[in-house]
């Protein structure tokens, strides 16, 4: 397993400060959830069923944004949303702008409150 990027730090932190005290539980990280797939999510929940994927590299033409990159990242998120699973996809502008929205959405999520 390789070492968490900045913007999983990032996350990570924001996720202990602001979700933590609301009761959310602590979230996987690089969760393995397809049978017979290789591919890991950056966080989840697994008894919620919520899933967190930070797309690193949005503006610098990183692997997310690129062709096959791209093309692997949709099969990725149908598979999951197939299986029942809700992503929530962050960029490191939507994280680093609004910490605590992208949180809230989350945990919203995790502890089953709707929100408007």
């Amino acid at each position: 397993m390789s070492q968490p990027s900045e913007l999983e730090t990032t996350f990570a932190y924001w996720w202990n400060q602001l979700a933590k005290p609301l009761g959310c539980p602590d979230l996987v990280a690089e969760a393995k959830l397809i049978e017979g797939r290789r591919f890991r999510v950056d966080f989840a929940a697994l008894d919620a069923k919520v899933c967190v994927e930070l797309e690193g590299g949005t503006w610098s033409g990183g692997r997310h944004t690129r062709g096959k990159g791209y093309e692997s990242d949709c099969e990725k998120y149908n598979l999951l949303t197939a299986k029942g699973y809700r992503v929530f996809r962050f960029t490191s502008g939507m994280l680093n702008n609004d910490p605590e929205g992208a949180i809230k959405m989350v945990a919203s999520a995790v502890l089953g409150i709707k929100t408007s």
